[in-house]
């Protein structure tokens, strides 16, 4: 399983690409081979999955009921706008204008690492994000993560 650390400040340049960080791909082996995928988030920014996590997200799209109208609408606003990413010999890929248009996302951005995927913002709106942290960032935990057991420094 890929596990993906770090936050990136970047920059687009004129034409839309974005260089991926030495650090981060380094992170990504596969990625000049198998590719990465972008689409939309949850939220006004859009997420790079490595290929395989791409692939097992929509194995799991597969398994939902299609004649259920909510399933067809979540795959289908799920899956609006993705694209396959290549990098080039620079080791930079081109933003589709759409997906960027779409974020909000200038010329100074974020690469958030969550996990096995890769959030892209635009640099003030992923700082407002955390002007909403809240206060007992301990009670979130709790209400989040209250369900299991031990924890990384064993409590």
């Amino acid at each position: 399983m890929t596990q993906l650390l770090g936050e990136f400040d970047c920059k687009l340049d004129a034409k839309g690409r974005l260089m991926v960080p030495a650090a981060l791909k380094k992170q990504l082996p596969n990625a000049e081979n198998d590719g990465l995928i972008i689409n939309r988030g949850f939220e006004k920014n859009l997420v790079i999955y490595p290929k395989q996590v791409w692939d097992a997200v929509v194995a799991d799209l597969a398994k939902l009921n299609i004649y259920d109208q909510e399933n067809r609408a979540f795959v289908r606003a799920f899956t609006r706008g993705a694209t396959e990413l290549s990098l080039d010999a620079a080791g930079r890929v081109l933003l589709p204008k759409s997906l960027v248009e779409y974020a909000g996302i200038g010329s100074d951005l974020v690469l958030a690492c969550q996990l096995d995927r890769i959030e892209v913002w635009d640099k003030k709106s992923y700082e407002d994000i955390f002007d909403d942290v809240p206060a007992n960032f301990a009670s979130l935990a709790q209400k989040v993560m209250g369900d299991k057991k031990g924890g990384a420094d064993g409590e």
